[in-house]
């Protein structure tokens, strides 16, 4: 009982330039994070790593702290992209397999703070949605503090620790944050449905979050014995489950499971993954390595992104050099399906985007297929990786291709009314000849 603290107590700990990781979406602190502002007048250059936070906590967004706390995070969402202008968030470039490894090869932390379920009559908290990097992070932390939580998912996999590793336990009860599902549009569904013509029943698949990846998931009812090893898994993939579409047989590896870094959705999700020993929830250096991808045949990886040039490169997370989100497990995914015996990586995105002109401050529709990335943007999958190419329009096979066979190919798969004036700029830029 004397692990047992309030969370006045918990941030007591916190001292002048320490370092914090906090788990990745909603296996953070939350609690914790919402009060760290709190301490603000008694500490001053605490760094806090975070992944997909689920909040926009003070302590990141009121600029009013910024002496005190500043944020690095492995993966930007709307808060952290609005409080990059305070100048106290910075991101961290990764492959997330190597999330927790290359960080700790940089900084180890003195605090992790995150979310865990209800120990158990052995004495055994599990982590719940997340060891994307957490368990390797506690392992080299001098202290560790953990929320624990009764509408916390009981997960499995290499997530289980005893109470004994666990400096200090905040009792908490609130409800965990959730992701509604995005509601796939007419783009969605037409990309949704090339995809899933391009599966097989008895793949093994990997699905990110939002209207692609979810009008995938809608358009693979008909397909049988499917297997899943991803990085984040989905409420998507709950239901396709629960309607027997997945079971995992065809498997080489955990075969009957579902394998993923992290759990992250709605209430469904998080009802389904509790006490359920289907669902592994694992090492993220593991899941999302390459080489453990291979390991299963058929394997099938569908990331999208935000622009991709005519020879291949794909910037997924910056709007020229404006951090957006993060490379994640993009290229983790993308290259380990490539391995694997029959496998494929696809890259979708819409065609066109709504971009606002700035001199005329209106909104025009531009073409997310272009001839040269944005000055400044991030190269999230290199040219040499790329596979399938998916937009309303078509799929693309790029594998193996040349400059100039892929340049038409992509072209191809462009709306329609941007195709001549790409032509004519790949010509100029000498990739095409006339």
């Amino acid at each position: 009982m004397a692990k047992y603290v309030s969370i006045t107590e918990a941030l007591s700990v916190v001292k002048s330039n320490d370092y914090i990781v906090t788990g990745l979406g909603a296996a953070e602190g939350k609690e914790f994070c919402n009060n760290l502002h709190t301490i603000a007048d008694k500490v001053k250059n605490v760094t806090v790593s975070n992944c997909l936070p689920m909040g926009a906590y003070e302590f990141m967004v009121n600029p009013a702290y910024k002496q005190s706390f500043t944020c690095e995070s492995w993966f930007y969402t709307p808060a952290l992209r609005k409080a990059q202008a305070n100048g106290n968030v910075a991101f961290i470039p990764n492959h997330l397999h190597l999330a927790a490894t290359k960080r700790l090869y940089w900084r180890e932390p003195d605090i992790y703070v995150g979310i865990a379920s209800m120990p158990d009559s052995h004495g055994y908290v599990s982590l719940s949605l997340s060891n994307t990097y957490e368990m390797r992070m506690i392992e080299k932390a001098k202290v560790v503090i953990l929320e624990i939580n009764p509408n916390a998912p009981r997960t499995f996999g290499d997530v289980q620790l005893h109470v004994d590793e666990v400096d200090y336990l905040v009792e908490v009860d609130y409800a965990i944050p959730e992701i509604a599902d995005a509601v796939p549009n007419e783009k969605d569904l037409a990309i949704g449905k090339i995809i899933a013509d391009m599966i097989k029943d008895g793949d093994c698949i990997q699905l990110g979050i939002g209207g692609i990846p979810n009008a995938v998931a809608e358009s693979l009812y008909d397909k049988k014995n499917l297997g899943v090893h991803t990085e984040m898994l989905t409420s998507g993939m709950v239901k396709l489950a629960k309607a027997g579409v997945i079971n995992g047989k065809c498997k080489q590896t955990h075969k009957g499971k579902m394998v993923a870094a992290f759990a992250m959705g709605t209430k469904e999700l998080y009802d389904y993954i509790n006490d359920n020993p289907a669902v592994a929830i694992m090492d993220g250096a593991y899941v999302n390595d390459p080489y453990t991808i291979m390991q299963n045949d058929n394997q099938v990886s569908i990331n999208t992104t935000i622009e991709v040039d005519i020879t291949g490169q794909c910037c997924s997370e910056s709007i020229g050099s404006k951090q957006f989100s993060g490379t994640g497990g993009q290229s983790d995914t993308a290259c380990g399906a490539q391995k694997s015996k029959n496998g494929k990586s696809i890259i979708a995105l819409y065609s066109t985007a709504m971009v606002k002109n700035p001199k005329t401050g209106e909104r025009e529709e531009t073409s997310k297929i272009v001839c040269q990335l944005k000055p400044g943007a991030a190269v999230s999958l290199s040219r040499n990786d790329i596979d399938w190419l998916v937009t309303e329009y078509g799929a693309v096979n790029l594998r193996g291709t040349g400059l100039t066979e892929r340049a038409k190919l992509i072209i191809s798969v462009a709306h329609p009314k941007f195709r001549e004036q790409l032509t004519k700029e790949a010509i100029a830029l000498g990739i095409l000849t006339e």
